[in-house]
């Protein structure tokens, strides 16, 4: 039997009524098959991340109380969300980030390209790209280590003080020191790459032993700045 895609209209009414609360079994049941319907499309961008040696993880679909809290928390449109589906892949650095971004541009022409890091949101940064095959978008987080620690880190919090820590709410004091350690990992990365730009052009001894001797300092006070945010957040 072949199942009938939803219209716009249609997905943007079964949204209207999850925010309400008022959605009924058969808008429950049209949910479903929409969510499901992204997991031939899912498969093929896992798949090709796979086979660039990217190692993605990722869902098929997003749960419904997950959906129904974004169209609350961001008043969406169900049939604009851009994430039902999703992977991630985490890569080494910024350089590596872009490549990997510029990769993805070359391999889906059509992608479009969600930069967080000049401007990230509640301090999350990372580049998204957003994929999308047989008019189902598929969003892919393109995280740095780094990147990739914070949001992590961010999760757990949010699990142990407040769920809207993951978007900007909860503790002040929680907010201050996710949003200082975002600071911290950015100026980290960008002196990393200043850091690998410099030693490949200049080679002589000295200039080498002064890099290092600055990098390496600024590496002592990310890592005092870490333990100080673990002993505030255990207090």
């Amino acid at each position: 039997m072949v199942v009938k895609p939803l219209t716009i209209s249609q997905l943007n009414k079964i949204g209207d009524r999850l925010r309400k609360d008022t959605a009924k079994e058969d808008d429950l049941r049209l949910l479903d098959q929409y969510r499901f319907s992204f997991q031939p499309t899912y498969e093929k961008v896992f798949g090709e991340l796979t086979r660039l040696g990217l190692n993605p993880g990722g869902r098929s679909h997003k749960t419904v109380l997950s959906i129904v809290a974004k169209l609350n928390r961001e008043k969406t449109r169900l049939s604009r969300m851009q994430d039902i589906a999703g992977c991630r892949v985490v890569i080494g650095n910024l350089m590596d980030q872009d490549r990997v971004v510029a990769e993805l541009k070359a391999l889906w022409p059509d992608a479009e390209v969600d930069d967080k890091r000049t401007k990230p949101r509640n301090g999350y940064r990372a580049v998204h790209v957003i994929a999308i095959i047989e008019d189902h978008p598929v969003e892919i987080q393109v995280r740095t280590h780094l990147q990739h620690s914070w949001a992590t880190a961010t999760e757990k919090l949010a699990d142990i003080f407040d769920p809207n820590i993951k978007y900007g709410g909860g503790p002040e004091k929680v907010q201050d020191l996710l949003a200082r350690t975002s600071q911290l990992f950015t100026r980290f990365e960008t002196t990393e790459i200043e850091h690998m730009r410099l030693l490949s052009e200049f080679q002589t001894a000295p200039v080498l032993q002064q890099r290092d001797l600055e990098w390496n300092k600024f590496r002592e006070e990310a890592d005092a700045w870490l333990q100080k945010i673990c002993e505030d957040l255990n207090i």
